[in-house]
């Protein structure tokens, strides 16, 4: 697949080929659910922690007598059918973690990344440099390249004047590429990919 390519004023300087076996693979909707679906389990944290009635610090006494009330028998307070008692069956620390083979994770980046081509969602430029930190300057290139959507912009290395020039734009996103993920990839519209990233991504999945 021959894409253009673009410097940062939105001009063609030229044209890149996307490798078929990444841009042009064969589309699997079921793997890249389950690529979703696994890093969005291994972020959360499983903290969460509820106490049961054996945890729960209230008297251990029996509330009332048991016969002459005509109210119902109960031996505890700290039953879960109290305010202030324990949980029944709540949640306890636990890990989510779901685990996928390396080689199926890379075919879910694959098929994203061909969605993206077959879309016509990805944006190859020449170069992305900026001398100093600046909202303004990146917003003009965005709009220069013809960007109105969400943009998830890929780098092929630490680049701070570019990752702190996107962080205030709030439909922006800058990824290094060799962190590229089924998570970004999905919730992004738009892939800004210079040429020096898309030869990691190469390197990747190639």
């Amino acid at each position: 697949m021959i894409v253009p390519v673009y410097d940062i004023n939105g001009n063609q300087v030229g044209t890149a080929e996307l490798r078929p076996e990444i841009f042009e693979a064969e589309v699997n909707v079921p793997l890249m659910h389950q690529a979703y679906v696994r890093q969005l389990a291994n972020a959360r944290l499983g903290t969460h922690s509820t106490k049961s009635r054996g945890e729960v610090n209230r008297t251990k006494a029996k509330w009332y007598r048991q016969k002459g009330t005509g109210r119902a028998r109960h031996g505890s307070r700290n039953a879960n059918l109290f305010v202030g008692g324990g949980i029944a069956h709540g949640p306890k620390p636990r890990s989510y973690t779901k685990k996928m083979p390396r080689k199926m994770r890379r075919a879910a980046l694959r098929s994203a990344l061909s969605v993206k081509a077959r879309e016509q969602q990805i944006v190859v430029v020449d170069g992305l440099t900026l001398e100093t930190p600046k909202t303004k300057a990146m917003a003009q290139i965005l709009n220069n390249l013809g960007l109105d959507r969400k943009v998830l912009i890929l780098l092929p290395d630490r680049n701070e004047p570019v990752e702190k020039s996107a962080r205030n734009l709030p439909q922006v996103k800058t990824l290094r590429a060799g962190y590229l993920n089924i998570r970004d990839l999905l919730g992004y519209d738009q892939l800004v990919v210079p040429v020096e990233a898309l030869a990691v991504i190469e390197g990747i999945l190639g």
